[in-house]
């Protein structure tokens, strides 16, 4: 906890002992305060007590996030991690964070969802469950626990190039569940029966049932005796998934990194661009289709490293394309 002297002592000044201790005793009870806010790593915390929720569009450091339900979420980009300074404090969906479990941060993904984040550099993959927002920082395009982390290999490093994608809603109890994610729940309406179909018109007579024991019956024409059951039901076991399942995926393309100013489904528009980012780099158009449909998508790069993507994607931003981020191809 910083203190900044507002006063300038001079050399041989005596401060009277007095005032030290009214000085040292409060802060050093203050300091003690201070440690006993967080929970250590090692306690463990109650998962999931959360809500499902989207949320609304919102603006941090002048970059718009618009949070929305997107099953066909899938994309590439840099992956960072956060750890103990946010150890035990809620989460954006009222859950409390552990940076031991596998859980992530993501600006505009539902909460709680499972997602699948593969590191592209080792193709170490797993599923992990968003239940937070961020990271805020222009580039980044997930923040993981520092369990994922160390699991996806790059906790030590800092950032990895990572593939993010959708797989469903996760169970609010907490946890990944089967890793496939949980089917919507629809309350029904309550079933209205018409007036006219209410009356009684009659009362059909009972008959009385005359109960007869299985045991009592005769064995089929040509068998001795009726065979004895031995086959015991098998109870139904919820499948699950261990929590810290890592998969081995194969890595295809070269991973190169780029910042993508922008997608358009106009071509002008893309060529508008590319010729304002003129000085920045090198400057591409690049086609693909989504959903049957041409973007033409005008990426600077390929760049070197994280780094080097960080400083191109601050000179995009700072010529108007706030929506800019790195990706990975």
């Amino acid at each position: 906890m910083p203190i900044r002297s507002t006063e300038t002592v001079r050399r041989g000044s005596a401060m009277p002992r007095a005032l030290i201790f009214a000085i040292l005793i409060p802060l050093a009870l203050a300091l003690a305060a201070c440690g006993t806010t967080q929970p250590k790593s090692s306690t463990p915390i109650k998962q999931g007590g959360g809500i499902y929720k989207v949320g609304t569009p919102y603006q941090i450091n002048g970059i718009w996030y618009y949070p929305a339900e997107n099953e066909k979420y899938d994309s590439t980009g840099i992956a960072s991690w956060y750890g103990p300074q946010f150890h035990g404090k809620l989460t954006a969906n009222g859950e409390v964070f552990d940076e031991n479990q596998l859980s992530a941060a993501h600006p505009t993904l539902p909460m709680p969802v499972l997602a699948r984040v593969t590191n592209l550099e080792n193709g170490k993959s797993l599923i992990v469950r968003v239940n937070d927002r961020g990271p805020f920082v222009a580039g980044r395009e997930i923040d993981m626990s520092k369990k994922a982390a160390e699991l996806l290999g790059f906790m030590q490093k800092g950032t990895a190039k990572v593939r993010v994608q959708y797989v469903g809603r996760a169970p609010l109890e907490g946890g990944i569940g089967n890793g496939q994610g949980v089917a919507e729940t629809f309350v029904a309406p309550p079933v209205v029966t018409p007036k006219e179909e209410r009356k009684v018109t009659g009362v059909a007579p009972v008959t009385a049932v005359t109960a007869v024991s299985t045991t009592a019956l005769p064995a089929p024409p040509g068998v001795s005796s009726a065979p004895q059951a031995t086959m015991q039901p098998i109870p139904d076991k919820p499948v699950t998934r261990s929590s810290e399942a890592v998969d081995l995926v194969p890595v295809t393309g070269q991973g190169n990194i780029y910042v993508q100013a922008g997608a358009f489904q106009n071509l002008q528009n893309a060529e508008a661009v590319k010729q304002e980012l003129t000085g920045v780099g090198r400057v591409e158009i690049q086609t693909t289709m989504v959903d049957g449909l041409p973007y033409y998508r005008v990426r600077v790069g390929p760049l070197t490293d994280v780094p080097a993507a960080d400083s191109s994607l601050q000179n995009v931003i700072a010529h108007g394309h706030k929506g800019a981020r790195i990706v990975v191809d």
